[in-house]
């Protein structure tokens, strides 16, 4: 039986109409606000803070870039007022944690249930309004190149956004000196505050960076994927981007991998669903959470942050 239905979904994957070249461009644009998310996480985890309510931040963001974007009619302001969100979100965690000390990981799921019912609240009236979203952008001949257009050059500003943050952020770890103190102060907070400097505000602007990330990447979903507001629209992707920053070592450019690797699942599985692949929908709409447990099995051989998810206090 377990051979049959292997065969079937060989044969259903080369006899479906599923072209590369679509495939490559969707999961492009499904890997990105995971990627976003996962990369604000990672410089978080750097400065050696676990914060778990990245969920929490996401679906927060995405229901102020939906309102914001829908009551100025601009997705480009939606996007900002996100960030905006994601980050006052991401205030609260650093006080209650770098200020009042409470336990990082309780906290950040404590983070995760508030986000998730201030959204709903948020969102109860602007559920079934459709909102203004982003238009691809036109490159015009590198547009039209075969494949090659269609893949790099077809796609709305916020792809490009993500990659930029990405590359960003490698740079800053780096090339610069304010990357190395947020890594020294990731792996020995101790050190670092006995060498002089602020872990706490470091730690601020770590956390602020990520909820904002996180902010972008669920208005991503609002503004852009879907686009509308649905109450847990998010649907786990937060966690997703947690395990992808574990998946890449704490690297940037291996999360960009892992956010392909989990954006790339997902569009063949819903490719292979409109194929009919004589295989039952439930198996297919797991399997990116699958194959991304999986790789995190296989793959997070690296090490963490000495001080990831410890709590600093400064004693004097």
């Amino acid at each position: 039986m377990r051979f049959e239905r292997l065969e079937q979904f060989l044969d259903a994957l080369m006899s479906s109409s599923i072209s590369p070249t679509l495939l490559i461009a969707s999961l492009m644009v499904a890997s990105t606000p995971i990627m976003l998310a996962a990369i604000g996480e990672l410089v978080v985890e750097r400065a050696g803070v676990l914060n778990l309510g990245v969920e929490g931040m996401m679906i927060t963001g995405a229901v102020c870039g939906f309102i914001v974007g829908v009551t100025t009619n601009s997705p480009a302001i939606g996007f900002l007022g996100a960030a905006a969100g994601g980050a006052i979100l991401s205030m609260l965690f650093a006080v209650l944690t770098q200020l009042l000390l409470s336990n990082q990981v309780a906290t950040g799921l404590a983070l995760t249930l508030f986000g998730l019912g201030l959204s709903a609240l948020m969102g109860q009236s602007w559920i079934g309004i459709k909102s203004p979203t982003l238009q691809r952008i036109d490159l015009g001949p590198l547009t039209d190149l075969p494949f090659v257009g269609r893949v790099i050059f077809g796609h709305d500003p916020m792809v490009y956004v993500a990659l930029g943050i990405v590359a960003g952020v490698w740079a800053f770890f780096r090339f610069t000196r304010a990357g190395l103190i947020v890594r020294a102060v990731g792996e020995n907070h101790d050190a670092a505050h006995a060498l002089g400097y602020n872990v706490v505000l470091i730690r601020f602007l770590a956390i602020g960076f990520g909820g904002a990330c996180a902010g972008l990447g669920g208005a991503y979903l609002s503004l852009v994927r879907v686009p509308q507001w649905t109450e847990g629209m998010t649907a786990g992707a937060g966690w997703i981007a947690l395990a992808i920053v574990v998946f890449a070592s704490w690297k940037p450019w291996r999360l960009l991998l892992g956010a392909w690797l989990f954006g790339g699942v997902t569009v063949l599985q819903l490719n292979l669903q409109a194929a009919g692949v004589a295989i039952p929908v439930e198996y297919l709409s797991m399997s990116p959470y699958i194959a991304t447990i999986v790789v995190l099995v296989i793959m997070s051989a690296g090490r963490a942050p000495g001080s990831l998810g410890r709590t600093f206090h400064a004693s004097t």
